[in-house]
């Protein structure tokens, strides 16, 4: 069987993380994400994992090792990863995909849903320490951080488009006629 490497980009609280729980439970897929390597590096700086200090991580790695260092560790881990579906989480930027892309197993899946969507959801979660605190103009600030702002533009070269707008069957629905 051929390797399906699907990388899913989308904003804050857009249903990545529902479409990798699925991939994972019906498909036996598995996963990863670019903030595992941030979280990586800070826990062994001892750096609490909040959106900020994330960001901050992202950057200064860029920065000092070039725009697609994070692509370049993932299509590393996902060449070695003998799983037949491998779903990668978290994408943001156009050069990571234009590095990813250089894989013919890579497919770039865009995930859109409202801004208010995304904020329900992202209080539900409580994934990084500051979330669950979070008010709506604050939520609406982050979405226009610098690891954001790029994410809109990548709707434009997606591979394909899935809608989270609606109900988590909808949702399935479409994420099984990706696979076919």
């Amino acid at each position: 069987m051929a390797k399906i490497i699907l990388g899913l980009v989308g904003e804050i609280a857009c249903g990545k993380g529902t479409v990798v729980k699925y991939l994972v439970e019906r498909h036996g897929a598995s996963t990863r994400r670019f903030s595992t390597i941030l979280r990586d590096v800070m826990d062994r700086l001892y750096i609490e994992h909040s959106r900020e200090t994330l960001q901050q991580t992202s950057s200064m790695l860029r920065n000092t090792y070039g725009e697609n260092i994070l692509a370049k560790v993932m299509d590393k881990d996902t060449r070695d990863d003998e799983n037949p579906i491998i779903v990668i989480d978290g994408i943001r930027r156009i050069a990571d995909i234009e590095f990813l892309k250089e894989n013919p197993d890579f497919k770039m899946v865009f995930i859109d849903v409202s801004l208010e969507k995304r904020y329900e959801r992202i209080i539900k979660r409580e994934e990084n320490s500051d979330d669950k605190v979070k008010t709506f103009e604050e939520f609406k600030f982050d979405a226009q951080r610098e690891a954001e702002l790029t994410i809109g533009e990548l709707k434009d070269i997606a591979d394909v488009i899935l809608d989270n707008n609606g109900t988590p069957e909808e949702l399935e629905r479409q994420i099984e006629e990706l696979l076919k």
